[in-house]
């Protein structure tokens, strides 16, 4: 019975996944359909007959180049780095070693940073995209507005210390306002300001994880135990206790609402 059960929960299974399978290829072929690809041939030589040929080729490159640093710039500029730090350091208090794994922690702050900075892209579209898309701007003027909005989110987040930093290593002048400050050094001051923040949040995430090391471990060596490890156990209390006080909800809650 055992056996047919299991039998029929397989085929199951199969079959989802089968059906799961033809939905998506069903919509990446309409997605196929209704989106049209240009041709793009690139070719080295030759006379420069139409200007406007070379000014897509240019885009092009230009395009493929921000892709290159896109990675790097979703990890300076945005809330990335701070929920990363604190999610690993978090492991490193349970003393959990690999769980959660590396996947897990990159892919949930990965969506972290997606829900808070969704007002600052959504405004980036706004301001700059889509202007830009019905020939409204040029490109000059949508990298301008599209620059706004970032600097504002980073500016909430920056240290005036750090800031003041990296002015006078760059020395500029003082800016009179904001919106005067270069990303040249705006980018790292914001990346070291959410560094401490980072640390701060993860020393106090450390504390009742500490205190609940020490006390285990002062309790085995009362009885004597010294050949135990007082990690092994510690771990299953300091789990526990991390469950029992929704941590994951408060650790996220706090992570969001720090940035707010």
């Amino acid at each position: 019975m055992k056996n047919r059960r299991t039998g029929k929960f397989v085929q199951l299974l199969s079959i989802l996944a089968l059906v799961l399978l033809l939905l998506t290829l069903a919509s990446v072929g309409q997605a196929a359909q209704s989106l049209s690809l240009p041709n793009i041939s690139l070719s080295i030589g030759g006379a420069a007959d139409e200007p406007g040929k070379v000014a897509t080729v240019i885009q092009l490159l230009f395009m493929l180049t921000v892709l290159s640093l896109a990675p790097a710039i979703l990890l300076m500029a945005t809330s990335f780095t701070r929920i990363i730090v604190v999610l690993s350091l978090l492991r490193h208090a349970l003393g959990t070693q690999s769980m959660p794994p590396n996947q897990v922690i990159v892919g949930l702050s990965l969506f972290l940073t997606l829900f808070i900075m969704t007002p600052v892209w959504q405004r980036v579209n706004t301001e700059a995209l889509q202007p830009y898309y019905e020939e409204r701007t040029s490109g000059e003027e949508a990298l301008a507005q599209a620059v706004i909005p970032v600097k504002e989110f980073m500016l909430r987040q920056v240290r005036e210390k750090d800031l003041a930093l990296f002015v006078k290593i760059a020395q500029e002048k003082r800016p009179e306002k904001p919106a005067d400050i270069s990303l040249s050094v705006l980018i790292p001051s914001f990346v070291i300001s959410e560094l401490k923040t980072a640390f701060q949040i993860g020393f106090m995430i450390y504390l009742p994880f500490l205190i609940l090391d020490m006390v285990v471990a002062s309790i085995l060596l009362s009885m004597g135990m010294m050949m135990l490890p007082p990690i092994m156990v510690s771990l299953p209390f300091k789990l526990l206790l991390f469950v029992l006080v929704d941590g994951w909800s408060l650790l996220a809650g706090s992570l969001v609402q720090s940035f707010k």
